[in-house]
């Protein structure tokens, strides 16, 4: 039986490492296609062969043309474009033609909610994480209580800065449309290489706690 939130394990690259963690069943698995990110996939990326089908395919871009996106979609059949940048409802559309969309929005104490409005009718999921001065992540969290003011009903996944020390938290957050967990910096060994052990534990926390 699996745990009702889904768990996302997002910033992969290294193809031994993604078979390790892919084999552990997350149910969607991230890759950066931002060059300024330090967990950035690289040009040279491939994903390994036999990447398990039930695990969905997600690639993290910012204000990122159409034509790139296209372009990585096809060639590492993406099952989801995150976009994490400043992408307007407009593209997001024209990619939610062609791929299912997951759309970041970077949240502080003065966030408006009213702002996902734009988005409800473009993307299949909303990503909330912490906002910071650089895109991609900052590995912190925001202040969860503030989830309490998104009332759309679009999915989401939360995001910043979860690990092992805080994820039982998540239990007092209580949102009837909180998805998944989207996990980074929390599990990793290194940039862009994640520890299994770590995985391991988060699964059975959220499968018998969460």
């Amino acid at each position: 039986m699996k745990s009702k939130l889904k768990l996302k394990i997002c910033g992969m690259r290294d193809p031994e490492n993604i078979r390790e963690i892919a084999s552990l069943n997350p149910d969607f698995m991230g890759f950066i296609f931002f060059e300024r990110s330090k967990r950035f996939v690289g040009n040279e990326f491939s994903i390994p062969k036999a990447f398990p089908e039930n695990v969905k395919r997600v690639g993290v871009f910012v204000n990122e043309s159409l034509e790139n996106i296209f372009d990585k979609v096809i060639v590492h059949q993406l099952d989801y474009v995150q976009l994490h940048g400043d992408e307007n409802p407009a593209m997001c559309l024209a990619i939610r033609d062609k791929v299912k969309v997951i759309k970041v929005f970077r949240v502080d104490d003065r966030f408006g909610f009213e702002l996902t409005s734009q988005f409800s009718s473009c993307a299949d999921y909303f990503l909330f994480d912490t906002k910071s001065e650089v895109y991609g992540g900052s590995g912190k969290t925001f202040e969860w209580n503030i989830l309490k003011e998104y009332k759309g009903n679009i999915p989401f996944f939360l995001s910043g800065g979860l690990s092992l020390e805080n994820i039982l938290s998540v239990k007092k957050l209580n949102h009837p449309m909180l998805f998944a967990l989207d996990m980074n910096s929390g599990v990793e060994l290194a940039s862009g290489l994640k520890n299994a052990d770590a995985i391991k534990s988060v699964q059975e926390i959220m499968l018998n706690e969460l």
